[in-house]
């Protein structure tokens, strides 16, 4: 369920108040709304991540042998060797297809592949 404040018109959020109950805020002018008890609403949080936390470096060609392989499903774009290893990463959403990375087992040219 989604309300808007009746000021302004912005999505009104729940937040806990200062008694742990929830209560909806509008981030925009302020206005404040106590829940009904039959109304239920879900208090969720956003995670910033740095940049080192959204790279993948896999730097050891020994490190990248213990990653499964894949052979004759892809040509690698750089040599064109049909054997790569490869692992799957969550860049974009979660409703979206994670996206599978390749390494060549050949020249060790790394590309990627969108589901």
């Amino acid at each position: 369920m989604v309300e808007f404040c009746p000021k302004c018109g912005s999505l009104l959020v729940p937040q806990k108040s200062s008694d742990s109950k929830t209560v909806l805020v509008c981030r925009k002018c302020g206005f404040k709304k106590t829940t009904d008890t039959g109304n239920k609403y879900m208090l969720s949080q956003n995670i910033k991540h740095v940049e080192q936390d959204k790279i993948l470096i896999i730097e050891n060609t020994e490190a990248a042998r213990t990653l499964p392989k894949v052979k004759g499903h892809v040509i690698c774009p750089k040599c064109g060797n049909d054997e790569a290893y490869y692992w799957i990463l969550q860049t974009r959403r979660s409703d979206e297809p994670p996206t599978r990375f390749y390494r060549c087992t050949k020249c060790n040219h790394v590309w990627r592949e969108y589901e």
